[in-house]
């Protein structure tokens, strides 16, 4: 009997060793929420330094060089099936030169009959321009909201930085894409940052 019960004595309970894989699953469920959470931004970010899928970048300030060369900037516009929007670039091109700070114009309106908030999604085309691309100011950065059958002009301020003439990956880009899909204010965090597929490419 006693030889019996020493036996048992050295197996762990078995209420203990449910306890301890619980606790286990409990951390690695945490563990993985938190990345979760962290996915989003930490993918922007990587975006914004590398240019990664036509990422854009964002600066306070203007090109202090200015080239003689010049490039041309498409501008696409694309908005959300459930998105009772009509949204278009209000130029369809420009001719800037390198470094040159430009301006151009999306128009957006509310088809419905109640106010609705929009966010914006972009990338540049071809993608490896996107490190070259920097947004001084644009409606991208915040929400956008639209009263019943309100039509608003959408300015976006941006020059082409002129390290794009000596990245050997860049320097022969003579023409660029710039676009934009609207989305119901809700929808963009599951785009990470990037325009909806499927644009024309060059004006919608």
């Amino acid at each position: 009997m006693t030889a019996s019960n020493d036996k048992r004595g050295t197996e762990p309970p078995t209420g203990r060793r449910h306890y301890a894989v619980a606790a286990v699953c409990g951390v690695i469920v945490m563990s993985m929420t938190g990345l979760s959470f962290a996915a989003v931004p930490l993918y922007r970010l990587y975006c914004q330094v590398t240019g990664y899928q036509g990422t854009t970048q964002r600066t306070d300030k203007g090109s202090d060089v200015v080239l003689d060369r010049t490039v041309t900037v498409f501008f696409d516009a694309n908005v959300a099936a459930e998105l009772p929007w009509t949204f278009v670039p209000v130029q369809r091109r420009l001719e800037v030169k390198i470094g040159e700070n430009a301006l151009a114009f999306y128009r957006a309106t509310n088809n419905s009959d109640h106010a609705i908030t929009g966010t914006a999604v972009f990338n540049v085309t071809p993608d490896v321009v996107g490190l070259h691309f920097n947004k001084v100011q644009c409606f991208c950065f915040t929400e956008q909201r639209l009263e019943p059958g309100q039509t608003m002009d959408m300015a976006v301020s941006f020059f082409v930085d002129p390290g794009l003439v000596t990245d050997e990956d860049t320097r022969d880009v003579s023409e660029m894409t710039l676009s934009y899909a609207f989305y119901p204010a809700s929808e963009p965090q599951k785009k990470l940052g990037q325009a909806a597929v499927g644009g024309t490419g060059r004006g919608g």
